[in-house]
């Protein structure tokens, strides 16, 4: 009987060590998915204890992946390149002063690329704890930037699902603007230029991909490293170029990019660079702008009268924010304005499908947004105004709702 029980002590040895051995290891880790609960949470061996009190944001990326998240609420500090209007109010902080973050009320930093260990210690010295979470490369790859930042705000349930919810929304608006492109007989090659020295957003980057998202196809696709030199450029000649703002000027210039067909044709077209640099909501505006770009008949509509008429400006018809207070005359909406009719809005967007902020009664980005994408799907002018012909659409029975089929 003696080595019965030497036996079952063995086991409950060993069961004891397997667990003590699962107990030293990270707790909640949500690095490869969805927690067990919200604190503890281990996001890229980073521990965090419980929902931080406050945020310092020292990425312009991330800055705006918390925007898109709807957890500005969270942010306490910032560094001064995080520069989107609605974080005028918080106060800037050197990278590596966390005293000052400290002071602030944040005792969590995001931050894209792993600080060193004397930063580290510099942080947890001041009471902040430093996580590292780095910029998506492709589509799924956005879920994981979009949980991982949600589960360090909101913890490794609430804020992980929060975030893949997020994501998986950013693509639904996407790929409804994928579906009403036109077909064509011709691929339309385009290119997103950063600058005049041999760069662009090649097929290995997320931003190379929303090219592909638009229905158009990348020049630089079978580059890497968004390294595309102007001999690779010329050989690929693409239709169209897009560029951040300001540098057409620079390749009307500079001796190489004017003999391009897009340069001496007057197809360059300078984008907002937040939309493609960053991968906030921006995102959708940039898949937007190129697709109503080489495709004008996206934002045309037929007037009553059976004449044709477009945006006065494309896709970012609305780039303008209006200081408006409660509403605009005649009843039009639109990004400033505040009360009660914008909530009525939003919930009434929620209900279709369109909105995925939280509806506040402020027609802020997320809002404008929602009806830009209300107006494509219901085949109205793309302004992200609620004018009075589109709220009397949004109101019917007969508004489209948005669904992920």
């Amino acid at each position: 009987m003696n080595w019965k029980k030497r036996g079952i002590s063995l086991l409950c040895a060993i069961g004891l060590l397997l667990g003590l051995l699962a107990g030293c290891g990270p707790a909640n880790d949500v690095t490869s998915g969805v927690g067990s609960t919200d604190f503890p949470v281990t996001i890229n061996e980073v521990t965090i204890g419980q929902k931080p009190a406050g945020v310092a944001v020292l990425s312009p990326n991330l800055a705006e992946v918390v925007l898109a998240l709807g957890y500005e609420i969270s942010l306490k500090a910032k560094t001064e390149e995080c520069t989107h209007p609605d974080l005028d109010v918080l106060p800037n902080v050197a990278s590596d002063d966390y005293e000052a973050m400290k002071a602030a009320g944040a005792d969590l930093a995001l931050l894209d690329e792993e600080p060193t260990e004397e930063q580290r210690s510099a942080a947890s010295a001041a009471g902040v704890t430093l996580l590292a979470i780095a910029p998506a490369t492709g589509r799924e790859d956005l879920a994981r930037l979009y949980s991982q930042v949600g589960a360090a705000l909101n913890g490794g349930v609430t804020g992980y699902e929060e975030g893949q919810r997020r994501a998986e929304n950013t693509f639904v608006t996407i790929d409804d603007i994928s579906r009403v492109v036109p077909a064509t007989d011709t691929p339309i090659t385009v290119c997103y230029l950063l600058d005049a020295e041999g760069h662009a957003y090649t097929g290995d980057s997320l931003q190379g991909k929303l090219i592909e998202s638009a229905g158009l196809v990348n020049a630089a696709t079978d580059s890497t490293g968004n390294s595309f030199p102007l001999e690779n450029l010329r050989l690929a000649n693409p239709s169209y170029i897009f560029c951040p703002t300001g540098l057409k000027e620079v390749l009307e210039q500079t001796e190489g990019y004017q003999e391009l067909t897009a340069v001496q044709e007057g197809r360059v077209y300078e984008m907002d660079p937040a939309w493609m640099a960053y991968q906030g909501d921006g995102i959708k505006s940039a898949v937007m702008f190129m697709a109503g770009t080489v495709f004008p008949e996206l934002w045309e509509t037929d007037d009553p009268d059976g004449t044709s008429s477009s945006a006065s400006s494309g896709p970012d018809a609305s780039s303008g924010a209006s200081s408006g207070t409660s509403s605009g005359a005649g009843g039009t909406l639109q990004r400033g304005d505040e009360g009660d009719e914008v909530l009525r809005l939003q919930m009434r967007l929620q209900e279709l499908g369109y909105l995925f902020v939280r509806p506040t009664g402020l027609y802020a980005e997320g809002t404008e947004q929602s009806v830009k994408d209300f107006q494509l799907l219901n085949g109205m002018i793309v302004t992200g105004i609620a004018d009075p012909e589109t709220q009397a659409l949004l109101y019917s029975s007969d508004a489209v709702p948005r669904t992920s089929s």
